[in-house]
């Protein structure tokens, strides 16, 4: 059986895009860094749903990550028909008051690994069934972010990414699909310290909603879950820049 990758699926959007697979009988690869965390929920989709669900444990704020993720697949010859690049995370705080390794490797999550494991699991996907890719990027890809300068440019790049790649994979019919959520109910904030920001207490998506969007939409180019998020990304179309980079600010506040 087919099988989809899912980065990051420990918790928040990566967990409900999981379920949500699992529901429709798909077998899954679940990565993230807690083991605990993945072997409980895919004994849980096994056990309600009747899949195979396998777990790999791999930190991809390290280089060698992708590596790791790749060796373990093709050592148990696993077939792969999806690839959710879900893994991610941001810091609030401005660039020069963050400690620079921190920044460097949400980088290497957000951008390289993510470029890493598309590039490696490629080959596997052109012979898979319906192959597709997803893309986790965000909101936030659409204008800078004071306050959030590498997290903004991280997924500004995930988004410009995923487009070129959609065209050129469109003649060997693997859809691509950036996936850009706004504030969304999960660990996100916490982590990033961003609980107490505007954005979020303007209020949230529930990581549900976002991954069931995602996927009745996948064959789309660009996947922005609700309408408000809709409405704000299509404002920054028509607002000066240095307008969107104040009111992003602001947000972050």
């Amino acid at each position: 059986m087919d099988k989809i990758v899912i980065t990051g699926a420990s918790a928040g959007i990566g967990k409900a895009f999981a379920q949500l697979l699992a529901k429709q009988g798909r077998g899954l690869i679940l990565v993230a860094r807690r083991t605990d965390a993945l072997e409980d929920l895919a004994k849980s989709l096994t056990r309600d749903h009747g899949i195979d669900a396998d777990v790999i444990t791999c930190d991809l704020s390290k280089p060698d990550g992708p590596a790791s993720v790749l060796k373990t697949i093709d050592d148990n010859g696993w077939t792969i028909s999806g690839l959710i690049n879900n893994a991610g995370f941001g810091q609030l705080g401005a660039f020069g008051d963050q400690p620079l390794d921190r920044q460097m490797e949400m980088i290497q999550v957000n951008v390289s690994s993510l470029v890493s494991l598309t590039h490696s699991l490629l080959p596997k996907l052109t012979v898979g069934k319906d192959p597709f890719i997803v893309n986790v990027a965000s909101t936030a890809a659409f204008q800078a972010g004071p306050g959030m300068a590498v997290y903004f440019a991280s997924k500004a790049f995930v988004l410009s990414f995923s487009e070129a790649l959609r065209d050129e994979l469109s003649p060997k019919n693997i859809a691509v699909s950036a996936l850009c959520p706004g504030a969304t109910a999960s660990e996100f904030a916490a982590s990033a310290d961003m609980e107490q920001s505007l954005l979020f207490k303007n209020g949230t998506m529930t990581a549900e909603a976002v991954a069931r969007t995602s996927l009745n939409n996948r064959n789309k180019d660009i996947v922005i879950p609700g309408m408000v998020n809709k409405v704000s990304v299509g404002m920054t179309k028509f607002s000066p820049r240095g307008l969107t980079r104040k009111i992003a600010g602001w947000l972050l506040r």
